[in-house]
């Protein structure tokens, strides 16, 4: 979108990908999207919707929030798509989960902070139960 006045709007479509923890595993459906604002300080806030699909095959509706910052040169790095280090960039969210009532029902009920890798051709995020 470019220039939005606040900053430089992105929206980057989810084409798709795979998460796999000790309770769950599955794909992530093509159709969501990261909605990012570049602000003029260099913070990305991110705002991303998406579903995931359990391997038994329970739809799982995510809205994730959070940052990535981090020095001029990295972030100059990371959107020219070359690799850095993990420990190099500030990259955290906080994701909401709804799921209907049964088997992952806790994650309506729990809160949950994510911790983000931007690799040259994908995004990996971990997310971790808090409490």
């Amino acid at each position: 979108m470019g220039d939005v006045g606040y900053g430089h709007r992105r929206v980057i479509p989810i084409l798709g990908g795979s998460f796999e923890g000790p309770l769950m595993r599955g794909k992530v459906l093509p159709g969501g999207a990261d909605y990012q604002l570049i602000r003029r300080d260099g913070v990305a806030e991110l705002l991303a919707h998406y579903v995931i699909e359990t391997d038994d095959g329970v739809p799982i509706y995510v809205v994730n929030k959070g940052y990535r910052h981090g020095s001029k040169e990295i972030i100059d790095k990371i959107f020219r798509g070359e690799d850095v280090p993990r420990d190099s960039y500030y990259f955290k969210t906080t994701p909401i989960f709804e799921v209907k009532s049964g088997r992952y029902d806790f994650l309506n009920k729990m809160v949950f902070v994510g911790e983000g890798i931007r690799k040259p051709t994908e995004v990996e995020i971990t997310f971790y139960q808090a409490g």
